[in-house]
């Protein structure tokens, strides 16, 4: 069901309910109850890029002929991403990230480690704003396309994955997205390392109900990630997983060019 037949139906229902309770026939509660239903499910699906209500987006595939998963990192690069590197080197195992354009301006010389090391690399705003869910979609854009501006100018890709900070997808997104045609990445495994101490806790989360197909969330700017990756990549050869690019779990082209 689209966004926009659901609204039409809850209008219409709201109508009815507020009729029914103006005739004395029912009373305040369901009207309330109705418009606080209404207003958390679409925070929850805007929340949640994983549900593919607004837009579609590649979170798993479970069909992949390939006993894998897919690794991505969010929120760099920086420093701490040079440790990630390394590790993922010495597994002879590759992944995406999704950069913030601040941070490639910030530190160039590691988005380029990123490229050199056979990485794929994907759009995760400019600015990385707390505020996603609040822009207007002409703001939106403008973070989306400052973002490539960057990548492009440092690198010559002009990158076709999106991945939504904090995984908000909402109409105005939708209609962004529409705009700078990019297609979405999601997740399906999220440890929430960016809110969690224990690294044991983390690698436990990942590890817990992992099967072929599934697309994993890090964060490369968090200094806890590597040792979380190391022990990861240690368990995923023991379950005889291995790590492929997201753009071949999906078998999607990452860049336009």
């Amino acid at each position: 069901m689209t966004y926009r037949i659901l609204n039409i139906l809850f209008v219409i229902t709201l109508v009815i309910f507020l009729y029914l309770y103006l005739e004395d026939l029912w009373s305040f509660w369901p009207v309330v109850l109705l418009v606080l239903g209404y207003i958390l499910f679409l925070l929850v699906v805007s929340t949640n890029v994983g549900f593919n209500f607004f837009v579609k987006a590649y979170n798993r595939n479970p069909d992949f002929e390939g006993n894998s998963v897919a690794l991505s990192f969010d929120d760099g690069p920086n420093q701490n991403t040079l440790k990630i590197l390394d590790i993922l080197d010495r597994h002879e195992v590759k992944a995406t990230f999704f950069c913030i354009g601040q941070q490639v301006e910030a530190h160039p010389e590691v988005f380029r480690e990123i490229l050199k090391r056979g990485h794929l690399v994907g759009n995760h705003t400019y600015s990385h704003t707390r505020k996603i869910g609040f822009l207007k979609s002409s703001r939106i854009i403008e973070e989306i396309e400052a973002c490539d501006k960057v990548v492009k100018d440092r690198s010559g890709l002009e990158m076709r994955l999106f991945r939504p900070p904090f995984g908000i997808i909402n109409p105005k997104v939708k209609r962004a997205l529409a705009k700078t045609g990019h297609q979405v990445i999601g997740w399906n495994n999220r440890p929430y390392d960016a809110i969690t101490s224990s690294p044991e806790r983390i690698l436990k989360r990942i590890l817990k109900n992992l099967d072929k197909g599934d697309l994993i969330l890090l964060h490369d700017n968090i200094e806890k990630t590597s040792v979380v990756l190391e022990q990861l990549l240690v368990k995923l050869k023991q379950r005889n997983l291995g790590v492929v690019r997201l753009d071949k779990l999906f078998d999607i082209d990452a860049y336009t060019n």
